[in-house]
């Protein structure tokens, strides 16, 4: 259960939110999910008991990282968090969520090769141990990875991250509805990830972030949160 501690920092300290989810990449259903980054005020790492990292609700379906924990994963190239910071649909942003925006670009690296293709292989098993135990996938997940596994080749291909899926909607709806045989989505799985191994060699991303960039903007959003008034 949410405390009213943590329900605070993302009521009153959100620099971020938007809506991810089947709405943010084209093919909505009836769910929205909503994801965001809370700058914890700095005052709060000083005392034994630090802020939280992240925090679940207080909204259904909502989910938010602290700024320092969400950048971390960034730089890591984690897809759900990469995929947050290029969600179309931002609901919320003020300054500082406005200068985390213009760094999309410092979190790309080669790094995301690796993390999308290990997120994908994760999902497959458990997509594979569905199939074997009840004769057929979870359908939703069989579309989205891969969905995933498109956006993560076309990243490494072109150095941008696109989340809507756009003239590849109704394909990925069939999978979703069980239309298309389990077969047939595991050979488009295994060409997706051979895709993105080829693109991997001459993709114009670097091989890894711009840590010291972003480093930067995070000791600068420290330091004047550090100098705010103390609202208890």
């Amino acid at each position: 259960m949410i405390t009213p501690d943590a329900e605070t920092l993302v009521r009153d300290h959100t620099i971020y939110s938007c809506v991810m989810g089947s709405r943010a990449f084209g093919l909505a259903t009836g769910d929205t999910d909503r994801r965001g980054v809370f700058l914890a005020p700095t005052p709060l790492f000083w005392r034994f008991d630090k802020p939280p990292t992240h925090v679940e609700g207080p909204a259904p379906e909502q989910f938010s990282w602290e700024l320092e924990r969400f950048c971390e994963l960034a730089l890591r190239a984690n897809p759900n968090v990469l995929e947050c910071l290029h969600s179309p649909l931002v609901e919320r942003a003020d300054a500082v969520g406005h200068e985390l925006l213009s760094l999309r670009g410092a979190f790309l690296s080669r790094l995301a090769h690796r993390t999308f293709v290990r997120y994908a292989l994760g999902q497959r098993k458990k997509l594979e141990a569905d199939v074997r135990q009840y004769g057929a996938p979870r359908w939703k997940h069989a579309m989205h990875l891969l969905r995933l596994l498109a956006s993560g080749r076309d990243l490494l291909r072109t150095g941008e991250l696109t989340i809507e899926v756009g003239e590849a909607r109704e394909d990925l709806l069939a999978v979703k509805r069980g239309e298309v045989p389990w077969p047939e989505v595991e050979r488009r799985m295994a060409r997706l990830a051979e895709e993105i191994d080829a693109s991997t060699p001459a993709s114009p991303l670097p091989p890894e972030p711009d840590r010291a960039r972003v480093e930067d903007f995070l000791v600068r959003t420290r330091r004047a949160s550090a100098s705010l008034p103390d609202k208890g």
